[in-house]
């Protein structure tokens, strides 16, 4: 017996939020559903609502300082979910994992630089590189099997280009946790061509049975050197309005560097409720989120065996991790926009555009299934009937 209702419907219109209440204005329709922005539609959990209901209570805003407690509460849940010994001193804040990255390209990299990517891939990796003129190096993922692979002969290649490889794990879109073995080959390959990691590891919580994260920078000390982390609580906790982030960086001169430009930039403050939450996720959250994963994973196999029963032109990538499905539409015979068309103006279901992950991303959509399950039901069948319509 489950102690949270993530069946419960919990309605998100008019509360400005991006997935639901932008239909309108974008598509011309309130009678889509949303399945595609990374954000989910359960409450988060009781012990982060009371704590932060507890600072509202109290009636006064004024500027805040981060206490020590919330240090601990992250270098405990390293410790105790990945037996990561982290340092308090080694930890920052950002606004969000985005800006965090990107705040490492710019102290790592001089322009023109080279950024390793692995595509497909969450969409700001292009636009980090792209918007700080570095130059794009592309290391696409392979398929074989039905499983996504890294091509490592062709990784080898590319790291003797480049100063930076900004690393997606778990990756997204396709769901893989990447194993301990093909991360130690990561990192060995870093240290040996000279060159930096910066790791987005924001669904590191959100893993499946039989998989396990392991955070890179835990795997030697020469990669620690080399390694800025991102971490956070809100994808695992549906926090991300919070705004709190977390940078790791244990080199010292990388790090100073890094708190300089947070310095010239004034980004590094974190609101009240970003520090109520994220300690109160970290203190809390074990209870909470092991249900989740229960149910996302329950979602995760409903919507393949749906899919592959009844609309087998669309082939399902099972995740590893995440709360998001890669489903590879190329068999339907369409062209991005007339799939894209297809789903929002037939199904009147939207789901992330693959081609927005690279070009390696066409032909395919992304689906978000961390929503109650009667909401996973209904946009199966809304997909279905249009494939069906064809």
């Amino acid at each position: 017996m489950m102690k949270y209702n993530f069946d419960e419907v919990v309605d998100r219109r008019n509360t400005n939020c991006i997935k639901w209440d932008t239909l309108e204005s974008t598509y011309g329709s309130k009678e889509i559903l949303p399945m595609w922005i990374a954000d989910m539609d359960f409450k988060s959990s009781d012990e982060i609502i009371d704590k932060l209901r507890e600072r509202v209570d109290h009636g006064v805003f004024g500027y805040n300082f981060i206490p020590d407690s919330t240090y601990e509460s992250i270098i405990n849940w390293a410790k105790t979910r990945y037996n990561w010994d982290i340092k308090k001193e080694w930890i920052l804040f950002m606004p969000g994992v985005v800006a965090g990255f990107n705040l490492g390209i710019r102290i790592l990299t001089e322009e023109k630089d080279g950024v390793i990517i692995q595509p497909p891939v969450y969409p700001p990796f292009f636009r980090v590189i792209n918007n700080n003129n570095r130059t794009l190096v592309t290391n696409p993922l392979t398929i074989e099997n039905g499983k996504y692979t890294i091509d490592f002969e062709d990784l080898e290649k590319k790291l003797k280009t480049a100063k930076v490889l900004l690393l997606c794990s778990p990756h997204n879109p396709v769901g893989r946790v990447w194993t301990r073995e093909e991360l130690e080959r990561i990192a060995k390959l870093c240290v040996e061509n000279d060159v930096f990691l910066i790791s987005d590891e924001i669904h590191c919580d959100l893993i499946f049975k039989g998989n396990k994260h392991t955070n890179i920078a835990s795997l030697s000390k020469d990669i620690e050197e080399k390694s800025i982390t991102l971490i956070a609580p809100s994808k695992t906790f549906n926090i991300a309005g919070l705004f709190t982030s977390i940078v790791i960086i244990p080199n010292e001169e990388i790090r100073k560097k890094y708190e300089e430009e947070i310095f010239k930039l004034e980004i590094g403050h974190v609101s009240i409720f970003g520090a109520v939450g994220l300690e109160a996720a970290y203190t809390y959250g074990q209870e909470w989120l092991e249900e989740a994963l229960i149910y996302i994973e329950g979602n995760t196999d409903y919507a393949i065996d749906y899919i592959r029963n009844n609309i087998p032109k669309i082939n399902v990538i099972r995740p590893e991790g995440t709360y998001l499905l890669w489903l590879d539409c190329r068999q339907l015979g369409l062209s991005q926009e007339e799939l894209n068309k297809l789903m929002i103006e037939k199904g009147k279901v939207l789901l992330n555009d693959g081609s927005t992950f690279g070009k390696e991303g066409e032909g395919f959509l992304r689906l978000n299934i961390g929503c109650p399950r009667s909401m996973v039901e209904e946009a199966l069948k809304r997909i279905e009937y249009a494939v069906n319509s064809l």
